[in-house]
């Protein structure tokens, strides 16, 4: 069983930047691939980022490409999410989740893909 706990939201001024973290345990990190996804009230949850395994291979939507930036650090078994010239639409509770694997190279854009969510961390861009 995996766990994942994310941390780093938070309120931010349109324009400005925060960078979020997951961190996981009770499993073999290195061997998910992991996303992050974002819901805002009355929404559905929306894909926000994905990246494999060795982290070679990152996939994003067109409404945050080039602003946001997933990366991970295998040793720490933590994915991170950069977000900058955040906008109010990019409000919502940010969550992450992983997918176990056995390509190196996959990722996933597809939430019903993922085995394991975190609870999530509020972010709020005010205009």
């Amino acid at each position: 069983q995996v766990q994942l706990v994310e941390s780093g939201g938070g309120l931010v001024q349109a324009g400005g930047s925060l960078r979020l973290s997951c961190a996981a345990s009770g499993g073999t990190f290195s061997r998910y691939v992991m996303g992050w996804f974002r819901q805002a009230p009355g929404t559905e949850r929306e894909f926000v980022a994905t990246i494999s395994w060795s982290g070679g291979n990152t996939n994003y939507p067109d409404s945050v490409k080039g602003r946001f930036t997933i990366s991970r650090d295998n040793a720490k078994n933590t994915v991170y999410l950069q977000m900058n010239s955040l906008k109010p639409e990019d409000t919502a509770v940010y969550v992450c989740a992983a997918k176990s694997t056995y390509s190196s190279a996959r990722t996933y854009t597809n939430d019903l893909a993922y085995d394991y969510w975190g609870q999530g961390t509020q972010v709020t861009v005010s205009s």
